[in-house]
Formats: structure tokens, sequence, C-alpha cells
């Protein structure tokens, strides 16, 4: 991997004589250098874009399609390129590493295919005599220039959900990446520059915070995306009249049945994965189980015996599912609010321990509900159990939050499944699986604290188009 890496104005690289350190989140070594921009270089990014406007609109869609499909191509050639880069920036273990630029690589694939399908609809207007001779039909243009901001714990997928769609649309684009980890998003740069996208097309800038507050407050700015915390609902307010659409926190749950509908070791093997992939560094990581007490006691044993079992430690090593957190004061943050809850009362079943920004799994029983291990996004591989004896109580102690993103649901009854689909107030229910599934196609985003829109690329295209009208009045009738 590369030492120096430049950001990209109006498809261009660009050298910046204010680099920013990407430090490998295990060593705490300087991986690389990017180039870091300024308030004037964000400027002429949305410049760029606005003056490209007219070239993306008119970038046919076939074009749109081999663009989308190139970046593909490429993604799948420089894999082990973007999961080592991953590895380094993000702190994720190399499997998952690679799991992520695999759904890269989908989501591209995704895009390619819409962008020739986006359409309208022919409509019936004759409606009375007085409209008789008139016809009407929609279709979808692009909506302007848009601004994305995106987080550390998906560098490459979170960045490939808002930008595929924007190319399939035919918006130009403006991109912040999280500081801590820019180096995803600059090979898709990278990647994107081989292609003959409309000069303008896109920008891609490490930056600041403060330097980044034009991506939210510019007036040429027709759409505003942002995925992190709830800092996002303090940016809508400063966005004025443009779209915007926030992918926020949560703090996911999962129901477990009586009859969850497949075998225990099944239930525990997801619950795993859904609870402490990438340290549980996901807004839809199983934060909460909740599990019917006829199977509570089996459950809590297999799912401790499992946690136990989880290796954490140099993501670079295949045999690593647990590697560092974003850094020291998230840890730090987590150990705090696991201290927290054992001092009100709970136990741990299995107790998570941490060296710098390595915290190891954990697993809570008893946790009070007014902690914030239970109210608020713990972000971390911490997980809390809890029984219940009626499934209608839990699911209101699912809803009892400020969050909605997704919840899962391990059931064999189809009328604990559809109650829990009408009850939820939650973005997505997941029956048979842990809220942290999710496919690059799903219409993904939350209620209540957990967001506003969503993404997924066909909802994201739609987002990023709007429906312009035509009416033909038929001067022979």
């Amino acid at each position: 991997m590369r030492n120096d890496w430049p950001y990209y104005i109006a498809g261009l690289p660009r050298p910046s004589s204010t680099t920013l350190e990407v430090r490998d989140k295990f060593t705490g070594e300087c991986a690389a250098r990017v180039a870091f921009a300024d308030a004037d270089a964000v400027d002429q990014a949305i410049s760029a874009a606005w003056d490209a406007r007219p070239a993306m609109a008119a970038f046919p869609p076939d074009a749109r399609r081999d663009v989308l499909e190139h970046c593909a191509a490429r993604f799948t050639e420089r894999r082990e390129e973007l999961a080592h880069a991953l590895c380094v920036e993000a702190g994720k273990p190399i499997r998952d590493a690679r799991g992520e630029v695999d759904r890269l690589v989908d989501t591209f694939r995704i895009a390619a295919g819409e962008a020739t399908r986006i359409g309208g609809e022919v409509l019936e207007l004759q409606l009375s005599e007085r409209t008789r001779g008139y016809r009407g039909m929609t279709r979808r243009v692009p909506v302007g220039v848009c601004s994305f901001i995106t987080p550390f714990n998906f560098p490459l997928n979170l960045v490939a959900h808002k930008v595929a769609p924007a190319i399939a649309a035919g918006s130009p684009f403006v991109l912040k990446p999280a500081a801590k980890t820019p180096l995803g998003a600059l090979i898709i740069g990278e990647v994107l520059a081989e292609t003959d996208l409309p000069p303008g097309a896109f920008s891609i800038l490490p930056c600041s915070n403060e330097d980044a507050a034009a991506l939210v407050e510019d007036e040429r700015i027709a759409l505003f995306s942002f995925t992190g915390g709830e800092v996002g609902w303090e940016l809508k307010s400063r966005a004025g009249r443009k779209k915007v659409v926030l992918e926020l926190g949560g703090n996911a749950a999962c129901i477990v049945d009586a009859d969850p509908g497949r075998g225990l070791d099944d239930v525990v093997s997801r619950l795993v994965s859904g609870a402490y992939y990438q340290s549980g560094q996901s807004c839809i990581s199983v934060q909460r189980i909740l599990a019917h007490s006829s199977v509570y006691g089996e459950l809590r044993e297999r799912l401790g015996a499992a946690v136990d079992k989880l290796v954490a430690g140099d993501p670079h090593r295949e045999e690593t599912f647990i590697g560092p957190m974003i850094d020291e004061d998230a840890a730090c943050r987590v150990e705090e609010w696991v201290a927290e809850a054992l001092d009100g009362g709970a136990t741990a079943i299995v107790r998570p321990r941490r060296d710098g920004n390595l915290l190891t799994p954990g697993l809570l029983e008893g946790v009070p509900r007014d902690a914030r291990l239970y109210r608020d996004e713990v972000f971390g591989p911490v997980a809390l159990m809890e029984p219940f004896d009626d499934f209608d109580d839990a699911l209101a102690r699912v809803n009892d939050s400020r969050f909605g993103l997704q919840a899962g649901v391990f059931t064999g009854s189809l009328d604990h499944a559809m109650r829990a689909w009408d009850t939820l107030e939650v973005g997505g229910v997941v029956v048979g699986d842990v809220p942290s599934f999710r496919v690059d196609n799903m219409p993904y985003g939350g209620v209540k604290a957990s967001g506003l829109g969503r993404e997924g690329v066909r909802s994201a295209i739609e987002d990023m188009t709007e429906p312009r009208l035509l009416v033909i009045r038929d001067l022979t009738r």
C-alpha cells in the first residue's frame, strides 16, 4: 500500500501542503498520509459539481452503467489491496475486510443494473370532460449536486451506498470520508478517475468538520446525505431547503422466542456474528438479546461459551474475530459503560477486558434499563441478555427505545413474525436472523432517533432524482 495519497477535486488528484496521518489501528503506527483539504478546496469542489450538472444529466444511462461496471471490475482486481487498507485503517479483521470489499463490488453492480432502469410512468389524465384530450407522463431527472459525509466503520461499503447511486442517478457529488479511515474512499476515487465521467462529476475530500460546513449549508447543494451519530440532527437543522437523508445510530434488539424456529446452535452462531462482528462497531450490531424464559438458560450457557472462545488481537491474522476499536477513547467509553452497569447490579456472563483500543468481547445480564449500556448505542463488542415470558411484552421492550433501525426475531410462529412486523417501531424486521443482516439492495434506514429516509441503491437513486411531469394537450380533440 502506498504511503502518500492525494485528494480529488473535480475528478482530478490534487496534493496538499497539509496532510493527515492515517494510523494502523492495531499497531498505532503511521500507515499513510493523505492530502487534507481546506475550506477553499471544498468550495472549489462544490463549484465544479454545480457546473457539472448539465453534463452529468446528459451523460447517458448506458454510459453510467459502464462506469459502474468498470468500477466493480477494478475493485474485484484490487480486492486484496482494498482489504489490506481496511484492515490497517479500520482495524477490521482481514476475513471481514474481504467481505466488505465483496459488498462494495455488489453495491456497484446493483447500481449498474439500476442505471438503465430509472423510469417514470404514464398518467391517465382524462378523468372528466374538462380533461379529455390531455396526456400525462413523468420521468425521473437528477436532483443536482449531492454532498455526502460517511463514518469510519464501513469505509468502503457506506461510501459505495452514496457514490454508486449518485453516478447511476446522474447527480454530481462531493464526498467527505471519515478522517480516521479515508483510504478506501480515495481508492474508490482513484478508480473513478479512470472512467469517462464528465469533469467535475465527483470530488473526494478528507477535511475537518469545520471546513466541511459548506457540504451541509451551501445552497447549491440539492441533497445532503449523512451516516453517523446523532449529530446528524443538528446538521439537518443547518441544511436549509435541501433534501436530507440521515442514517444514524441504534441499540438493536433481537428476540429469541420459545420456539426459535431453528436450532439453538444456529441462533448462537448468528448472535455471535451480529453482536461482535467488527467489534460491535455497527449501527445494527446486536446489543439487546431478549430470550424466552424457557430457552434463556440454555441460550445463556451456549452463547457465553461461544463468546468466551472468540479470538481477539491482530486483525491481519486469519483467525482473529475481534480486532481493535477505532481508538482508545472509544474502548474506554465502552469499558466505562460496562463498569457502570455492573455497579448498578448487572452480572457479567463474559467480562470484557481492555488493552489500549483492543476490547475483548463481553456479555452481560441483569443490566438496569436506565443504564447507558441498555438505553444508548454501545457501538462496541458488548451485548446484554434478559428473559421474557410474554411475546407482546418482549415487543414492548424492544420499542422502549429512542432508536428504531432494525430488529431481529427468531421464531417458528408465523403469527409472532407478523405481529413483530406490525408492532415493532423500526425501519426493518428480520425474521429468522439478527438485525445486523443487510443486503445492499434492501431499503435500509430507521425511525425515531435512528434517522430519516432510506438507503439501499434503488431508494438512494429515488432520493437523488426527482419526478418531472409532462402534460400534452391533443389539439385535434
